[in-house]
């Protein structure tokens, strides 16, 4: 009778744990994070300086470019740069480039099914006899990684100083990761990281993460 109670305990508790782990998971709110890294000379005095987004020759005309570019100078505001009209009359030139290559990853996956070898106590599993009903052993998966295809968005901006001899000011990069081709969708949260706690320090590598709206 000891021996049933007895695990009969502690598989109710392992499910329990289990049950904990799925609702916790489930509960957390959506985010979309990224890795951003970033260099800055800033000048001191700035704010009401003028900016232009100076656009790649192959893509002056590029649809897709000018939305980017929209998205870049939406988050650009918390620098207090101000749009120049053309390109002469700016003190600081912005230039982008971005793309979103496949690159492969690898993820932890369950390798057995419930009732494989090691639910009965082979492999990586335990077993410990019970008298009980109900049996006396657990489950504890065989886990392998397996390899997945991802994208690698990324943004770059670099910022330059008409005043100071076309000096770099600004170089910052923006990346993030999906499992789909979503660029478009990632471009307004890699322009946002960019200038994320402007100007920042000097060589710094920091990790953004922001809530998703919730559907």
């Amino acid at each position: 009778m000891t021996l049933f109670s007895e695990g009969f305990s502690w598989r109710a508790l392992r499910l329990m744990s289990l049950a904990f782990a799925v609702l916790t998971t489930a509960c957390a709110a959506p985010s979309w994070s990224a890795k951003l890294t970033r260099y800055q000379q800033w000048p001191a005095v700035t704010s009401g300086d003028t900016y232009y987004i100076k656009s790649a020759p192959d893509k002056s005309s590029n649809l897709q470019d000018q939305s980017f570019a929209d998205s870049v100078r939406a988050a650009i505001g918390v620098t207090g740069l101000v749009q120049a009209q053309d390109l002469k009359s700016a003190r600081f030139v912005v230039q982008m480039d971005y793309g979103n290559p496949q690159e492969q990853s690898w993820v932890p996956q369950f390798a057995d099914s419930f009732y494989g070898p090691s639910a009965w106590g082979i492999g990586r599993g335990y077993y410990a006899p019970n008298d009980g009903w109900g049996g006396g052993f657990f489950y504890s998966p065989n886990v392998v990684n397996v390899p997945v295809t991802v994208y690698k968005n990324y943004l770059n901006v670099i910022i330059t100083d008409n005043q100071n001899s076309n000096a770099e000011v600004y170089r910052a990069t923006a990346v993030s990761y999906s499992h789909s081709d979503n660029l478009d969708q990632q471009m307004p949260f890699l322009s946002q990281a960019i200038f994320d706690r402007f100007p920042g320090n000097n060589g710094q590598v920091i990790d953004i993460r922001y809530p998703l709206p919730k559907d």
